[in-house]
């Protein structure tokens, strides 16, 4: 008996020496791996000093890591640094370098998130009747057009172009959504979106107005002249509008919201909603820290003082503002974004049942503007590409710079401005695939034939 209890007891102590040995192990592991995660390394001497870590990643994959110079590794890798400031270069066979000067700080991960242009991308034509008008939708999604050379009269109207994200949309033909009759020509016609991207307004020179579904063919028998609903129209879109903007703007802090209702104009709110595009109309400052500061935040220069006429891009995620296009560099249409007033405070609603040539609203007044004055305004809410030469790339990481030359993409912190294209363009249609995985613009390769939607392809 007094064998089995000393076995018992043994066997317990045993247990015991075990239970308080994997957790010994678990704690000391786990103190190891954190002070791994942050850069420590042991040596001879102990643990090493803290590193930073630098996640070279680039889309493509696949490329060659060059710091300060010196080929270092290929994406995707981690990369243990002494904290400082390196020069990193990123390249791959076909593809545009990507270089920036980043600081690597002690246990904080800093990642290249590389994205690699073509060197010589590929055209693919979208069109080939003919494009007369071209018109993007709000939701960036669709783009309508008007046809009048196309071989049966039949196919002569308006169309639109899908551009979905699906891999077979790329040889999707354009749908007609309504047909040339004696009465409309619809390549004299102009054209403007419903904010919710499913209706179109074609306006034609006889002051005539018809309203039309953006997914279906639309019949001549039922063309409906609108124009005598434009005032509940507008009023409907506005407050769609202005409830968009106010939900787009809401994370930003609030001295920006100032900037952007004072001291700015052409304000672009990012697709991820994180960044704002905005064309400074005074000299101000921009205080430090308006959010708490965060970790491994963009170590690029900022440009908090702001001049008149310049671009910049302010990131409410990180607080940091930078240049993106001085104004010697930007072109304008002479028109500038309207900033609704209703953006911050909902416009009462005894105001959107006033008169058309009566209300004070700041998209749908014509007191001093015509009809197609108004509906010009309400494109201009919802791309730059009425306004002026930069727009953002669908990434939120990058934007779309075009010169009478060339089609330029930068990063949002104003690095790597790289030319993707500089053949023959139309510079007032240049607008993103979706998925950013092409470019579309208008091209007219000889004078006796018509311009033709083409896609530039970048992935």
């Amino acid at each position: 008996m007094y064998n089995i209890l000393m076995s018992i007891k043994q066997q317990q102590k045993l247990h015991l020496i075990i239970f308080f040995s994997a957790f010994l192990f678990i704690i000391i592991g786990t103190y190891f791996t954190i002070r791994w995660a942050k850069g420590y390394r042991p040596t001879r001497h102990g643990l090493t000093k803290a590193t930073g870590l630098l996640a070279a990643n680039s889309f493509p994959k696949g490329a060659q890591v060059y710091i300060n110079n010196h080929l270092t590794t290929a994406t995707d890798d981690t990369i243990n640094l002494t904290p400082g400031k390196y020069h990193v270069e990123i390249k791959k066979d076909g593809y545009h370098t990507w270089q920036k000067d980043l600081v690597i700080e002690k246990e904080l991960v800093t990642q290249t998130n590389a994205t690699l242009f073509p060197t010589t991308p590929s055209l693919t034509p979208l069109t080939y009747t003919g494009t007369l008008n071209p018109t993007p939708s709000p939701d960036g999604n669709k783009i309508t057009f008007a046809v009048a050379s196309a071989s049966a009269v039949t196919k002569n109207g308006l169309y639109v172009q899908d551009l979905s994200s699906n891999p077979l949309a790329l040889n999707r033909s354009a749908h007609q959504i309504a047909r040339n009759t004696p009465q409309f020509d619809f390549s004299k016609a102009t054209f403007t979106w419903s904010p919710d991207s499913s209706q179109i307004i074609a306006s034609f020179p006889n002051k005539i107005n018809l309203l039309l579904e953006a997914d279906k063919f639309n019949d001549a028998s039922n063309f409906k002249d609108v124009t005598y609903l434009l005032p509940s129209i507008f009023a409907d879109w506005e407050r769609e509008i202005a409830q968009t903007e106010k939900t787009k703007l809401k994370d930003f802090p609030e001295f920006m919201l100032k900037v952007a209702t004072e001291s700015a104009t052409n304000v672009f709110v990012s697709p991820n909603d994180e960044k704002m595009l905005y064309q400074a109309t005074k000299t101000i400052d921009i205080p430090d820290k308006l959010i708490p500061p965060v970790p491994a935040a963009n170590t690029q220069p900022q440009h908090r003082h702001l001049e008149p006429g310049n671009f910049y891009v302010y990131d409410a995620k990180e607080d940091r503002n930078f240049l993106i296009l001085p104004k010697e560099e930007a072109t304008t249409s002479g028109q500038k974004k309207i900033i609704l007033k209703n953006i911050l405070a909902p416009i009462p609603p005894a105001e959107l049942d006033l008169p058309l040539e009566s209300s004070s609203s700041p998209l749908i007044s014509l007191q001093a503007a015509t009809i197609s004055q108004t509906l010009h305004n309400f494109s201009t809410q919802y791309s730059p590409i009425y306004l002026t030469n930069i727009q953002w790339f669908p990434d939120s990481y990058h934007l779309i710079i075009t010169t009478n030359k060339s089609i330029d993409i930068v990063e949002y912190d104003g690095t790597n401005r790289t030319t993707i294209y500089s053949g023959p363009f139309d510079p007032s249609l240049v607008y993103p695939w979706p998925d950013g995985s092409r470019i579309i613009t208008l091209i007219k390769f000889s004078p006796q034939t018509p311009p033709n939607l083409y896609a530039i392809k970048l992935k």
